[in-house]
Formats: structure tokens, C-alpha cells, sequence
């Protein structure tokens, strides 16, 4: 059984979560952070010093923080080899998309897109930066709509541990009233992921609660 503790509506925790369900391992999730609080008693801090979610305790195992360290844990302990191969050079080719997802899309969208549009007030948002943030992660979605063009998924033709840290900031993307480029690639994967029952129980859920007043 694997205990995990953060909100549902962090994006962070919903690559984790999809990647529990894909993996159809068994859990409890306990709701941390934003207006449930709780990642700043001495509880939370002795697992995860940072105080960010998620957390993930693997049975008696020491609680793991930081995500895609999770995340790669799970996949070898629990995934097939399609998804996380053995073979360290196949491998290290999921992986690279993986960690290219991690630092060029996820963190290209989720403060310099997400929070503006959805945690900031209208008032006080920053037109420009905004523009300037889009057209940067453009720049990064346009190469991975041509390695889409390639195979049906980031990393080749099986669903793999880079789809989760790419796939799981698409619903936000796609749903936030942005003008949205011309990657006909990646609509198409982004389409087959919502076909995906675990990407649609843990990743297209609503972020109405983050919304700022």
C-alpha cells in the first residue's frame, strides 16, 4: 500500500497519481498544502524538509519526496519494461524526454502560465510576461509535436514514464483560454490521452479551487 500526501488539484501530484493509477498499484492519498494545509507542521517538515507535495511513503519504507524521483522509483520498482526499460540505454532514451518534459514544458507553464492566468487576480496579471511565457513554451511544444510526428508517444511507440511528465500539464493547456499554437501532432496524443481512464480520473479533474477571487 503506498500512502501519498497532497491536494488532488496540484499538478505535481496529478503526474504522480496518474502514474500510480497506470501502474494500478493500490494507495491512500492524504489532502496537504494550498487550503488544506498541513506542509508546515513538524509531521509533514520531518518527511519532506521543503514542505511541498507530493510525498510518498512506500509501505515502511522512508517517505520520498521530489517528483520525478518518485516517479522513476515506482517505475522500477513496480512498472513493466515498456514503460521503464531494463535495458539502460533504452532507458536513458525514455528518460531524456522525461527529464526534457520536467525542465521545458512542466516548468514553462505552470508558474509562468498557470498561476498568472488562474492564481493571480485579472487586475494584476502581467499581459506581457504572459505573451512572453507563451511564446516560449511554444518554442518547446513545437519540438515535441515533431517527435510526435514520429511515433504515438514522447518517447517512441509505448506509453512511458516521459509521457506522464509531459502529458499532465495538456489538460491545463488545452483548457485555459489561451491562444493555442498549431501542433497538430500533439492535439492528436493530447486526444489519446483523454481516452486514457487514469489521465482522466486523476489529471482532467477542475482547478476552480486554485482560482483566485
Amino acid at each position: 500500500m503506498l500512502t501519498l500526501w497532497g491536494r488532488k488539484t496540484s499538478s505535481n501530484v496529478q503526474a504522480l497519481m496518474w502514474c500510480v493509477a497506470e501502474l494500478d498499484l493500490d494507495y491512500q492519498r492524504i489532502d496537504i498544502g494550498h487550503r488544506y494545509g498541513g506542509n508546515d507542521t513538524p509531521l509533514f517538515l520531518a518527511m519532506n524538509p521543503n514542505g511541498t507535495v507530493p510525498v510518498l511513503q512506500d509501505e515502511e519504507n522512508t517517505p520520498m519526496w521530489e517528483t520525478g524521483a518518485i516517479l522513476r522509483y515506482l517505475a522500477a520498482r513496480y512498472a513493466p519494461d515498456s514503460f521503464w526499460p531494463a535495458d539502460v540505454t533504452a532507458r536513458a532514451g525514455v528518460d531524456q524526454w522525461a527529464e526534457w518534459a520536467k525542465l521545458n514544458v512542466a516548468l514553462n507553464f505552470t508558474a509562468p502560465l498557470f498561476w498568472p492566468l488562474v492564481r493571480t487576480p485579472a487586475a494584476e496579471r502581467d499581459a506581457t510576461a504572459i505573451a512572453h511565457s507563451l511564446a516560449r513554451l511554444h518554442h518547446f511544444l513545437t519540438i515535441a509535436d515533431r517527435q510526435l510526428e514520429k511515433a504515438p508517444f514522447l518517447a517512441g511507440t509505448d506509453f512511458s514514464l516521459a509521457d506522464i511528465q509531459f502529458g499532465h500539464v495538456l489538460y491545463r493547456y488545452f483548457d485555459l483560454p489561451l491562444a493555442h499554437a498549431v501542433l497538430p501532432a500533439v492535439a492528436a496524443y493530447y486526444a489519446r490521452l483523454c481516452q486514457r481512464p487514469a489521465f482522466r480520473q486523476h489529471v482532467m479533474i477542475s482547478y476552480e479551487e486554485l482560482r483566485a477571487e
